[in-house]
Order: structure tokens, then sequence, then C-alpha cells
């Protein structure tokens, strides 16, 4: 049974946790790995190099979106994809992060958490609820 006083707060909790993670990932794209560096790295593990630049954006963006609240179901299920999308990397890795250029399990893990936020909705302090 869903307890609907807590409910909304653990939706917020997820969201600012997703939202962290992704503006960390899309900083150290772009400001460690650069733009140019990502896209190298995407073009050797089979995806166009040209999607660093729009995932880059998207991941400080959405990132920026899920931790005010903004759109976050649009967001999130985006996200979602995404992730599901970076997890195909590392399916030959087999499941554990320690495992050499690292598992599945954390992009899983976090394309479920976005699952989970698009399916959950907004919670507590958003900004501006998604609809449908």
């Amino acid at each position: 049974m869903i307890d609907n006083r807590t409910a909304p707060y653990a939706a917020l909790a997820l969201r600012l946790a997703l939202g962290i993670m992704f503006i960390a990932h899309g900083l150290t794209k772009l400001l460690v790995f650069t733009p140019a560096g990502t896209a190298s790295f995407f073009q050797s593990v089979g995806f166009p190099g040209f999607l660093a630049y729009p995932i880059i954006a998207f991941e400080i963006a959405g990132g920026a979106l899920l931790i005010l609240g903004v759109f976050s179901r649009w967001v999130a299920a985006v996200a979602a994809a995404e992730l599901f999308g970076a997890a195909t990397v590392h399916f030959g890795n087999g499941w554990s992060f320690t495992n050499p250029h690292g598992g599945w399990e954390y992009p899983v893990f976090l394309a479920v958490a976005a699952l989970v936020v698009a399916l959950l909705g907004d919670g507590a302090l958003a900004l501006k609820a998604s609809r449908g």
C-alpha cells in the first residue's frame, strides 16, 4: 500500500537524486572529457559522435529541470530512454561496475529510477507539474 502522505516526498527525493546525477554526468562530459572527447568516445562504442552534444545538453538541462520539478515526468521519460541506450554499451562487460569498462547495473538502475519518476510524477515542491 502506498502512503499518500509521504509518497510526494519520496518522489521528490528520487527526482532530486536523479537530477543531481544527470548534472554531474553532463558537467563531467562537458568539462572533464570535453565535448570532442565525449564525441570520440561515443564513436568508439558505436554511437554517432554528434550525439554527444545533445546528450551533454540534455543531461545538464534535464538535470536542472528535474531538480526544479519542471515537466519532470517528460524529462524522466526521455532520461529513461537515454539511460537504457547508454546501458547497451556495458552489456558485454557483465553486471558489476568493477568489471573492466564498467558493468550494466548502474545505467540500468538509473533508467529504472527515471522510469519510476516518469510514472510516479513530480512529487513535492515541483515548480511546474507535468501533465499526462
